[in-house]
């Protein structure tokens, strides 16, 4: 039982402007400490505002010379200089759908990237990002080849097959598996929850994609007529926080509706039970939707307390924090907070509250080349923070 706490891919080119616009206006000449020492049960640590000004950033990426990518959901890709905090916007990016949760989403690097002077053969730059048809949106993959310090022609590797309103629920994150293959969150889309159970819709599913936008010869339901060949689990209601730890195991955080958040262990072939099972209530009704648990579904590993919506969530494995080495950190967006929790034999065994509040809504939440746990905050004027020990 859960633990409860307080179609073929699509692909086309659009041509991408050279150059980078002018510098936006962000802070500052070196990264502000907002705060010096935060007690947490093993460690104390600070917190640095990297850059702020960013308009809902959805997502933070990290080039090999030291600079940011971060995602806003108006379609901006933004390229910050760790010194400053200087940002400059990336043209040639897609015009997204940002109505509602719509945007410009997830941004991760190939996992060969090189970067050292742009153009190697994996230098590409994937996204996810609601792509406009008519009225409606559906969620889409692609990616740009870096070139030094602009983006090369965007590739579109993969949409979702059906388009449709109420922009809500995209789902869309990105993880790479060891085998090169990556995952691809697909949210229920909000206004037909039972889609989740469709195996010939992509809606409220993982999907597992080869880099170039194809479908793997061993995914899991390849051989089934009635299921689409992308599908890698379903019954995911909106997967916002997903990470491939160093053992190759894909863990998710979920959201529920009213309550009934979820972090799941993902693996392939599972049915994660939406809307049929559920951990949470109706909004209009506040009754239980589905059952508690059912035969062949799985049920989650843990499930948050109240409404904690999380999205951003990463595997520790920084020497700087070898206190929390292996645990999950988990953001949340309406809750504010920043969970840690610590897995034993697929379980979680510890959980502590680390953030409540103090940077505010956490949408991504990633650990960085140098060690670092960086944040990224949802907001009108959000930003990049670093988290590092107090003593370093």
């Amino acid at each position: 039982m859960p633990i409860t706490t307080a179609l073929p891919p699509t692909r086309w080119f659009v041509p991408a402007a050279s150059g980078l616009l002018l510098f936006s206006a962000l802070n500052s000449a070196q990264a502000e400490v907002t705060h010096e020492a935060i007690e947490s049960e093993h460690l104390t640590f600070s917190i640095e505002r990297v850059a702020d000004g960013l308009e809902n950033p959805w997502a933070v990426a990290f080039l090999p010379d030291g600079r940011y990518l971060v995602s806003e959901r108006n379609g901006q890709l933004n390229l910050i200089d760790p010194e400053s905090g200087e940002s400059s916007v990336l043209e040639g990016m897609p015009d997204v759908n940002h109505h509602g949760q719509g945007g410009l989403l997830d941004v991760v690097l190939h996992p060969d990237f090189e970067g050292d002077n742009g153009g190697g053969d994996n230098d590409w730059i994937y996204f996810t990002w609601s792509k406009p048809d008519g009225n409606n949106s559906r969620t889409a993959l692609s990616r740009a080849k870096w070139q030094g310090d602009e983006l090369g022609d965007v590739e579109h590797l993969f949409e979702q097959d059906r388009a449709s309103g109420p922009g809500r629920h995209y789902g869309s994150r990105i993880a790479w598996l060891p085998d090169g293959t990556l995952l691809m969150s697909v949210g229920d889309r909000g206004s037909e929850p039972p889609r989740a159970q469709d195996s010939d819709d992509h809606a409220g599913t993982t999907l597992r994609l080869t880099a170039t936008g194809g479908v793997p010869d061993d995914n899991p339901f390849v051989d089934d007529a009635d299921t689409l060949d992308e599908i890698y689990t379903m019954g995911n209601r909106n997967i916002q926080g997903m990470t491939v730890l160093r053992n190759g195991e894909a863990w998710a955080s979920e959201h529920g509706p009213r309550t009934g958040d979820e972090v799941n262990h993902i693996e392939a072939g599972n049915n994660y039970g939406w809307p049929d099972v559920s951990q949470g209530n109706d909004y209009a009704t506040n009754e239980p939707i589905g059952e508690e648990s059912l035969p062949g579904m799985i049920d989650p590993v843990y499930v948050f307390e109240g409404r904690f919506a999380p999205a951003g969530i990463a595997e520790v494995t920084s020497d700087a924090f070898a206190d929390w080495e292996g645990n999950l950190l988990v953001g949340g967006l309406a809750s504010e907070t920043l969970l840690r929790l610590r897995l034993e034999d697929g379980s979680v065994a510890e959980e502590e509250l680390i953030l409540e509040g103090e940077v505010g809504r956490i949408r991504d939440v990633r650990q960085g080349p140098d060690g670092a746990i960086y944040l990224v905050t949802d907001a009108a004027q959000g930003g990049l923070y670093r988290l590092r020990p107090a003593d370093q």
